[in-house]
């Protein structure tokens, strides 16, 4: 049953950015809740993109496809604007409508250079960062929007790192990658305020320390021995990216779904409010768990909290 409409139809939606990671999560719990997904990214199983990482949006849309929907791999670079209008004239072609968007386009991997400030950051990579992480998805918004607004009920989602209220009373470690995050952060507030006369719903969400594919690469890690890695604590309370897929999926499905419109919500208040869990069945609040523990050490500077994190699982 689709959340947006009376009769039994099929959700169309479009992540883009779903190679791997938060936008492949997503892409998958859609497909598990019937989805047509439209796989949107740049590393196809002929031609890797700049990340040179081996995920393909290939794999993804066979992975949609195999959770119960319906996957469809389209190679599109969002910073070229000619291959997003195209992607909307194939959506529009094809399917007539969109019912949610999920905008996840990053890339910004290996180009910023974390407590390093903006005299000494290079500033090629800095506004490269900018233009992967905000202009693409200001490029998906001006192309798809116009299919999400035929029909009452739309949902677009921006995927960020941390909730606008974490964030604001933060520093990012450098002004790019703070500024990207913020700025999501802000387009899922724009949505709202740009959708609302259509009926639609606009928001942002943030995973928490996600055990994405790199992540676990980087640490020398596999899913099924990930605490083995020696990070913080605050890897104890990691999720997979299943879990905010989940989120978004309850969402996309949720006849009141508006009472998210405007907001920067995390994987964790998801969670919560659909009475969801990771895939181990644990319900991971990294984002409570940071803060928490930053007012605790405020508080007991030096004090031993190794096992804090055990109450945030």
């Amino acid at each position: 049953m689709s959340a947006f409409s009376g009769t039994i139809v099929r959700m169309i939606a479009l992540v883009a950015g779903a190679t791997r990671g938060t936008g492949r999560g997503i892409a998958v719990a859609l497909g598990a809740a019937g989805a047509t997904v439209y796989c949107a990214g740049r590393s196809t199983r002929e031609q890797r993109s700049e990340m040179n990482r081996p995920e393909t949006i290939e794999e993804t849309a066979e992975l949609v496809t195999a959770a119960g929907g319906a996957g469809v791999p389209v190679r599109c670079d969002f910073l070229e604007q000619d291959q997003a209008r195209e992607l909307a004239a194939r959506v529009e072609r094809e399917q007539g409508r969109l019912d949610v968007l999920v905008n996840d386009v990053w890339g910004g991997d290996g180009l910023w250079e974390w407590d390093t400030p903006v005299w000494k950051h290079d500033l090629d990579n800095g506004l490269r960062l900018l233009r992967l992480a905000v202009e693409t998805h200001i490029i998906s918004a001006r192309h798809l929007l116009p299919l999400l607004i035929k029909e009452p009920g739309g949902l677009a989602v921006e995927v960020t790192d941390g909730t606008w209220s974490f964030n604001e009373t933060r520093y990012r470690e450098n002004v790019y990658y703070d500024l990207a995050k913020m700025s999501v952060n802000r387009l899922g507030f724009a949505w709202s305020n740009e959708l609302r006369p259509y009926g639609g719903t606009g928001l942002a969400v943030t995973p928490g320390f996600l055990r994405s594919e790199a992540m676990l690469e980087g640490f020398g890690v596999t899913e099924d021995n990930w605490r083995e890695a020696e990070v913080d604590s605050a890897w104890m309370v990691s999720e997979t990216p299943a879990y905010v897929g989940r989120g978004v999926a309850a969402v996309a499905q949720d006849p009141d779904r508006q009472r998210w419109s405007g907001r920067s919500v995390s994987s964790e208040e998801l969670a919560v409010a659909y009475g969801l869990t990771d895939v181990d069945g644990s319900r991971p609040r990294v984002w409570s768990y940071i803060t928490e523990a930053r007012e605790r050490q405020a508080k007991e500077p030096g004090a031993d909290r190794n096992d804090d994190w055990k109450a945030y699982r």
